[in-house]
């Protein structure tokens, strides 16, 4: 499997909309049967992360210059509304495909392979709506009613679900333009540096957040847990059609996640 994925830029989104919570929500301890293994994996993966990605983070923060930096985080969004497009479809969420598509075509052809945003920038001065979207497999799979298992901490990749989890694998096995088994493309000279490049850009654009996560939070495996399952539980209720900068409402003493 793939370094990178969409879930982890989720993730780390999960973490932003969390940052204004005070103390640590708790939830049904039903939905992490796992949680000693998962635990474990989270130490490693906070632990990895303390050694090689964040350094390598800052690394590319410091000498990258933020013009550049944003342009590549474009790029990776402009791929990633490929598998939006796709999952809308699925989910027979015609209008969003269309949007989502029409995003990629703005994006790719006049924005530059997605270098530059400009589908963003014609919904602020239009009444044209087509802001991203934030369709994946996991979410496909909620739509028609599969449950979400047990919670799950993925080796480097994170929180996710057992449905979660399937869905990164088809996601990135199947749908992504540059990560996909048929694209043509040599998994070690195109898919993995790609893949690679895109996980140490998402890391990057959350490095502020790390100390506010840090003061927000008495147990932080409890806090990105609880974040992550009220954040997926959210975007499927809604039928996914919030953005990745919708703000979730917490509540302050517990997240109740029902199936």
């Amino acid at each position: 499997m793939v370094v990178c994925s969409l879930y982890f830029r989720k993730f780390f989104v999960i973490l932003s909309l969390g940052s204004a919570l005070s103390g640590c929500a708790t939830t049904d301890n039903r939905h992490d049967p796992l949680e000693s293994m998962n635990r474990a994996i989270f130490s490693f993966n906070e632990k990895l992360d303390e050694i090689v990605v964040e350094p390598v983070a800052r690394g590319y923060q410091r000498f990258l210059p933020s013009p550049l930096r944003m342009i590549v985080g474009n790029f990776f969004s402009n791929l990633d509304d490929v598998v939006i497009v796709a999952n809308s479809l699925l989910q027979l969420k015609f209008m969003d495909a269309m949007a989502s598509t029409t995003r990629v075509v703005i994006n790719t052809t006049f924005g530059m392979l997605g270098a530059i945003d400009l589908a963003s920038d014609i919904t602020q001065v239009s009444d044209i709506d087509i802001n991203k979207r934030n369709e994946d497999f996991g979410q496909t799979l909620g739509f028609y009613g599969v449950g979400s298992g047990p919670y799950l901490v993925l080796p480097i990749l994170g929180p996710s679900t057992v449905r979660d989890a399937v869905g990164l694998g088809v996601d990135s096995t199947f749908i992504h333009p540059a990560r996909a088994i048929y694209t043509g493309f040599d998994l070690l000279t195109v898919r993995m540096p790609v893949a690679t490049m895109e996980f140490i850009d998402r890391r990057e654009q959350l490095l502020d957040l790390d100390k506010t996560l840090e003061e927000a939070s008495l147990d932080k495996y409890e806090f990105v847990r609880d974040a992550y399952l009220q954040r997926r539980d959210s975007l499927i209720q809604n039928n996914g059609t919030s953005s990745a900068e919708e703000s979730v409402d917490f509540d302050d003493e517990e997240i109740i996640i029902d199936d």
